[in-house]
């Protein structure tokens, strides 16, 4: 989990050191287009696999959530400092749970409730409306944020209908399509160096993506979630020392207020889980 952090730090750093030289539409779309290359061992079987309707359409509407959600993400992270895109993507468990209570009906008790009310408070930190002008690449940043928490609700509802290798296959060829007019509209001839780095970030993102896995796999979500925190460690300092970014140490605070309400989610969701789970002292052991 530890080189999965780094390796998601890596990929905004990358998607910064590009700049606004490319249209984010056109960023978006050739980072998946690139990273397509990745998944071409995974072609035979999807072309002989039958998708029944449901299983199709979540995978459709996931792909339109998160072609939207990756299109803010890379105009976000031209415009704003890497810990900010770090922090306030912290708030996507925040989403997240209250996606599932709204959409998949589970029970909202009054401690997520404030758990929730406090990650929001962690956000106004980050954001300080009034204190200071709120970048449109911060608006986009929450918008990814949304976005990418309701992808995130469909996977986990399409993980049960098929193999992940699948589920992120399928997702990877429905965001190309998706972005393709938005890039259209947009195009600049990219440049062998941009394509390059496009093809870096797909590499990185994807080999993220497998070493996440590896680690849920390996170990309960309270050992790995705390972290996936240390991105905005890795976050802070290399905006720092790479980018000549100031650390804003309000930020960093709001981001850990953050932290600690989605470390207090995960922790109650897992107490709740094995009460369940644990038979008492009268049950019959088998």
């Amino acid at each position: 989990m530890v080189i999965t952090g780094l390796l998601f730090v890596s990929v905004t750093a990358v998607v910064k050191f590009l700049g606004t030289s490319m249209p984010s539409s056109q960023a978006a779309f050739l980072r998946y287009v690139l990273g397509m290359v990745l998944l071409v061992p995974l072609f035979p079987k999807l072309i002989r696999i039958s998708f029944s309707y449901g299983i199709l359409k979540i995978f459709v509407v996931r792909g339109f959530l998160h072609a939207f959600g990756v299109l803010f993400w890379f105009y976000a992270m031209a415009r704003i400092p890497l810990a900010d895109v770090t922090a306030i993507n912290y708030l996507s468990p925040i989403f997240v749970t209250i996606g599932a209570a709204i959409f998949l009906k589970e029970n909202m008790s009054f401690r997520r409730i404030i758990a929730i009310g406090i990650a929001f408070i962690g956000a106004l930190i980050i954001l300080r409306p009034g204190f200071q002008s709120i970048d449109i690449g911060h608006i986009a940043m929450l918008a990814a944020s949304l976005v990418f928490a309701g992808s995130y609700l469909l996977a986990k509802r399409a993980s049960l209908l098929a193999s992940p290798a699948i589920v992120v296959a399928m997702l990877s060829i429905i965001v190309p399509i998706v972005l393709a007019p938005f890039a259209y509209l947009d195009w600049v001839p990219p440049s062998n160096k941009e394509l390059l780095i496009l093809f870096l970030v797909a590499v990185l993102a994807t080999s993220g993506h497998y070493t996440m896995t590896l680690a849920l796999r390996e170990a309960p979500i309270t050992i790995t979630q705390p972290v996936t925190f240390l991105q905005l460690v890795w976050a802070v300092l290399l905006g720092y020392f790479i980018f000549s970014e100031a650390m804003d140490i309000w930020v960093v605070f709001g981001a850990i207020i953050i932290i600690l309400s989605t470390t207090f989610i995960n922790w109650r969701e897992l107490y709740l889980h094995r009460k369940i789970l644990t038979p008492p002292n009268t049950a019959a052991k088998v």
